[in-house]
Formats: structure tokens, C-alpha cells, sequence
């Protein structure tokens, strides 16, 4: 008997360890981070992480379709004049950041991203924030909006649109005051403001009670 309850509990001890090798395996493939398209492109469905800043590559529509698994895209610094279509096609994409580029208005196909949490914009100085709020509005996980050093002086009366932001990064801009269209971002919690010139004292307009966190 004794025998026997040995070797159960050596296939259990190796059934384990198989597990905690395959777990571990499994969290390095999602963390690495491929730099290269060609070569994330030789086993695209194993990308999780692809980050193509500063490479100024043309991409076709197409290539994206390749990524089924991908999470996490930086095309920062670019010099992307359009956002190519086909980034719409990354159903579990989390995080993308798209600062740096030269591109007017995110693509419609941006609605497709309903996985998004996080969007960085920053020093995105052609952005035309406004026109963009209607597909914004439609990501129903995005959470964190990353809109820094983009000369934005005032913000569209259409942000209560952007219900689902919880922090929101405005940062390094040309604000003066806190713009009254915040408040009708129900759930907006957090608001970076620092590197603006406010006209009011920074304790003026925390004794307001605005509903959220600023940090200036």
C-alpha cells in the first residue's frame, strides 16, 4: 500500500511541476517584447508585446491581421501621418501609444478596440482631439488617456462623451484653469495637470472639491 501512495504522490509532484514550468513559459511569452516586425512576424500569433517606435516603417492594412494575441503596440515617434486601418483589427489589444506621430484623426475602425485600456497621444501636435471623441466614446474598456504636451489650451464640450476615463493626462499643456468640461466625466478619478499655468493658486483650486484628484 505504502508502495503504491508513493508513486501517486510522485505523478502529483510531477504533475505540478509541469504546471508551475508551463505557467512560467507562458508568462515569459507574454512579457517579451519583439522590436522587430520581421521578426515577430515569423511566429506573429506568440506576440504579445510589439514595440515599433522610432523605426518610421510604412505598414499595409494587412499585417495587423496577424496579431491575434498581440496587447500591448507602440508605433511611437513614427512620423505616421494616418493611423493604418488595420490596427482596428487587434481585438485584444490593451495598450497603444501613438505619441509622436503626425496624424490628424484616429481611423473608424478604432471602435473595434473594445479590449483598450490605456491610449497614449502625446506630443501629437496635429490631433484633432475634437473630431476624435466620437470613436473615443465608443471603447467601452479604456480607462487611462494620455493627451500630454499637445498645446491643448481648452478642452471640447463633448468630453462627458468619454464616460468610461478614470485618469486622464493632460500634462505639459497650455491650461490656465480647470476646465469646466471635466466635470461631466462621471467616472474621470485622477487629472494630471503639471507643467500648466494656472491663474488661480494651486489650494484655490483643490478647496473647490471638483470630485476628483488633481495632481498640478
Amino acid at each position: 500500500m505504502l508502495k503504491y501512495s508513493s508513486l501517486f504522490l510522485f505523478v502529483i509532484i510531477l504533475l505540478t511541476e509541469n504546471v508551475n514550468a508551463q505557467s512560467t513559459l507562458d508568462s515569459a511569452l507574454v512579457n517579451k517584447e519583439f522590436f522587430s516586425l520581421d521578426e515577430a512576424l515569423k511566429n506573429p500569433e506568440n506576440v504579445f508585446r510589439l514595440n515599433l517606435s522610432n523605426q518610421h516603417i510604412e505598414f499595409s492594412d494587412t499585417i495587423w491581421s496577424n496579431f491575434p494575441n498581440l496587447q500591448y503596440l507602440s508605433l511611437k515617434n513614427d512620423r505616421l501621418k494616418q493611423i493604418p486601418e488595420g490596427v482596428g483589427s487587434l481585438k485584444n489589444l490593451k495598450v497603444l501609444d501613438l505619441s509622436g506621430n503626425d496624424f490628424n484623426i484616429l481611423p473608424s475602425t478604432f471602435k473595434n478596440l473594445t479590449n483598450l485600456q490605456e491610449l497614449f497621444l502625446n506630443d501629437d501636435k496635429y490631433f484633432d482631439f475634437e473630431k476624435s471623441i466620437p470613436i473615443l466614446s465608443t471603447l467601452p474598456n479604456l480607462r487611462s488617456l494620455h493627451l500630454e504636451n499637445d498645446d491643448l489650451e481648452s478642452l471640447p464640450k463633448e468630453m462627458y462623451r468619454l464616460r468610461y476615463i478614470e485618469t486622464l493626462y493632460l500634462n505639459n499643456n497650455q491650461f490656465k484653469q480647470v476646465p469646466i468640461e471635466l466635470e461631466g466625466m462621471e467616472n474621470l478619478q485622477f487629472i494630471d495637470f503639471h507643467d500648466n499655468t494656472f491663474k488661480l493658486p494651486t489650494q484655490d483650486i483643490l478647496d473647490q472639491n471638483l470630485g476628483f484628484k488633481i495632481r498640478f
